[in-house]
């Protein structure tokens, strides 16, 4: 029997690992976290999907269990300013299309253009996004009557990304090292064993399988199963067991960071419900609204931005705010590890792989791993199939995000310097550069997108090619034949319930402060 289950790294990797894996199977495991207080975490993976629900749903945590604690927000979507030109911004929001006579909502906007706005005409997360509204009334009750809340607490089964069938209308946003925290006694209250120890050796048995790990002043830990929450180094999975690392930048080459925690009068300025992507001359900014700061980084590519140029321009960015701050600057490794499964070792989070945040997918790829681990859970006979399974929906998942990312720079309009004009130019996966030219004619749809579970639906293609602006999109020739009168009467709906919802709605932090 596998029951005993060593975590080498802490962090947000680590603990909602150890959490999920204690709430999946209780006392009948052992978990162990065993984590350095040398070794800073990366702490920047603040920004979610909406499907990061199932993960607290999982662990049986109630939002005012932990969004307090960790100084956490609404996030409703992703606002995309300057990506197609400068001062034009839209949002990808966390909500599905409505359909209309058999067509979608965006292929009737693409016939009739009731504005210059295709997110506000289609989606009413624009308007709550421009007006910093919550997702919430003040007692509580969710906006959208589309989407349904989760069972009731204490229901008899927990629901996990497989079972995702409707959009849930918002993620969060939350500070990363509160999380971990949180995460932390959360686990060891259910029973996870907490040693802050240096790993000083990772042993090996005669098969090549990890036996141990061994720290400096706990000596051996031995374990089942051990699974690699050590960030980019990969300590177990890429160094000992020497699993190769199969890098993406060749179609995303922003491969640095640079970060910045910024103190704001949140009362007095009101909180976004979104993050927001912010185009610049050699990459993008972040800017993550929290309860009591801001988070924001510049993500940049090497080949185009010194370490210095991207502090400087990040500062300019935030303005007087940033003075005095201290910055956090980051090299990412961007890919994945060629199997994140190997042997006894399964790697979680960073040491899996990883992609620039421009998509919020930090979180969600460590949330996707450790549900498969728990699906695919060894038995004594360790089945290699078992393996190949897990490693080929892990694969799948970062591929197509990937894949998804490298839409946002080839069909961005954007064209002002060289770093944009090399975005036109620069290799695509093969599969991607056969969907562009098929989306030409016919929009994304669940046949003709990536076929694998990435996270991302057909509408999030729609909403980026609308609104990156920089490929050629018509109308299907259908509507040319049709009666787009209703069309014209859902699109009036749209703006009509986007405004009784901004005048019912309370601001986001009007809310939270009442949570609190």
């Amino acid at each position: 029997m596998v029951d005993k289950v060593v975590i080498v790294g802490g962090g947000t990797s680590g603990w909602m690992s150890a959490g999920y894996l204690k709430a999946a199977f209780g006392d009948r495991i052992s978990v162990t976290v065993v984590e350095s207080d040398r070794v800073p975490t990366i702490g920047v993976g603040e920004a979610t999907f909406s499907t990061v629900r199932h993960f607290f749903e999982y662990l049986g945590l109630k939002e005012t269990d932990w969004m307090p604690a960790c100084n956490a927000t609404y996030k409703l979507g992703i606002r995309f300013q300057d990506w197609s030109a400068r001062g034009e911004h839209f949002y990808h929001p966390f909500e599905r299309l409505r359909v209309v006579d058999g067509f979608p909502l965006t292929d009737w906007w693409l016939k009739q253009r009731p504005s210059d706005r295709f997110d506000a005409d289609n989606f009413v997360m624009a308007a709550l996004g421009d007006n910093l509204r919550s997702p919430r009334f003040m007692d509580g009750t969710l906006f959208e009557h589309g989407s349904s809340e989760l069972g009731p607490r204490g229901a008899a089964f927990r629901s996990t990304l497989s079972e995702q069938d409707t959009q849930f209308p918002y993620a969060y946003h939350f500070d990363a090292a509160l999380l971990a925290g949180f995460l932390t006694e959360y686990g060891v209250s259910r029973g996870v064993r907490h040693v802050t120890d240096d790993v000083v050796d990772v042993r090996l048995d005669d098969r090549g399988w990890i036996s141990a790990v061994t720290t400096r002043g706990h000596g051996d830990l031995q374990g089942d199963l051990f699974i690699d929450c050590t960030g980019f180094k990969g300590l177990l999975l890429n160094e000992a067991l020497g699993e190769p690392f199969v890098s993406y930048q060749d179609t995303l080459p922003n491969d640095r960071a640079v970060a910045l925690r910024v103190p704001v009068d949140t009362a007095e300025r009101g909180i976004p419900p979104y993050t927001r992507a912010s185009a610049m001359e050699a990459g993008w900014i972040w800017t993550i609204p929290l309860f009591d700061r801001i988070g924001t980084g510049y993500v940049y590519a090497g080949e185009y931005c010194s370490p210095e140029d991207a502090e400087r321009t990040l500062r300019e960015f935030v303005g007087p705010g940033a003075e005095d701050l201290e910055a956090n600057h980051i090299r990412m490794r961007i890919g994945r590890s060629r199997n994140s499964w190997v042997k006894n070792c399964v790697a979680v989070g960073l040491s899996s792989g990883f992609v620039e945040p421009l998509e919020s997918t930090g979180i969600f790829f460590i949330q996707h791993g450790i549900e498969q681990l728990v699906k695919h859970f060894p038995q004594a006979d360790w089945s290699g199939r078992l393996r190949e399974s897990y490693n080929r929906a892990v694969n799948n998942c970062m591929d197509g995000v990937r894949e998804f990312l490298v839409l946002h720079y080839r069909a961005a309009a954007r064209d002002d310097n060289q770093y944009w004009r090399d975005a036109k130019t620069r290799q695509v996966p093969d599969a991607l550069a056969a969907r562009l030219e098929q989306w030409q004619t016919k929009m994304p749809d669940a046949e003709n997108i990536f076929p694998h579970y990435h996270g991302f639906e057909a509408y999030s293609y729609v909403a980026m090619l609308m609104g990156l602006k920089g490929v050629a999109l018509r109308a299907p020739g259908a509507l040319d034949l049709a009666d787009g009168s209703a069309a014209a009467k859902e699109f009036e709906r749209v703006r009509a319930t986007a405004g009784e919802l901004v005048r019912g709605l309370p601001g986001q932090y009007e809310y939270l402060a009442r949570m609190r």
